[in-house]
């Protein structure tokens, strides 16, 4: 299939589609694409000449119970998936990328050059599971302290607790 899937009603994406070279899958009838780490930039690129100029969400899931979850043929499960929404508003058109990161190299490109809306969203992503984007202009802490140890989303961080504090009150 050629790279004018992105043209195409979601419902009719074959399963074994491709978009600007990669697997396609459908998620309740939207077209989700699965670009390799090293082809991330490369993809949102060219789905931004196709039209998809809006970043709508980047965010992350850590698959450390579920690395059994299905993925189209080709794509190696990893522990951390970082997707990213993306809109063409002229044709009225969404889609969605799922980009897998390894445990032992939580690292991808920023898309801060293609959409730099994405500045704060790809640090709430370092904050929370620990995935850095090389070439972010601030890769530092967003919701969390500074002086912060790890990263509250990972499945395997301690849930522990914080004293909380009071104005005026009485200890």
């Amino acid at each position: 299939m050629s790279d004018e899937t992105t043209d195409r009603d979601p419902a009719t994406v074959e399963t074994d589609a491709e978009i600007h070279g990669c697997p396609v899958s459908d998620s309740r009838g939207q077209v989700v694409v699965h670009p390799p780490r090293d082809r991330y930039v490369e993809v949102v690129k060219a789905l931004a000449d196709d039209g998809y100029a809006v970043c709508v969400d980047v965010t992350c899931v850590d698959y450390l119970a579920h690395m059994g979850r299905v993925l189209p043929d080709g794509v190696e499960r990893q522990r951390f998936e970082v997707i990213v929404n993306l809109l063409d508003l002229g044709n009225r058109r969404r889609i969605r990328l799922r980009v897998q990161v390894p445990e032992d190299d939580p690292t991808l490109p920023s898309l801060f050059d293609i959409h730099p809306g994405t500045e704060a969203m790809e640090r709430e992503v370092y904050d929370m599971f620990g995935i850095t984007f090389a070439d972010h202009p601030d890769m530092t802490r967003i919701l969390m302290p500074e002086d912060w140890v790890g990263h509250p989303l990972r499945k395997d961080f301690d849930v522990g607790e914080i004293p909380v504090q009071f104005k005026e009150a009485n200890a």
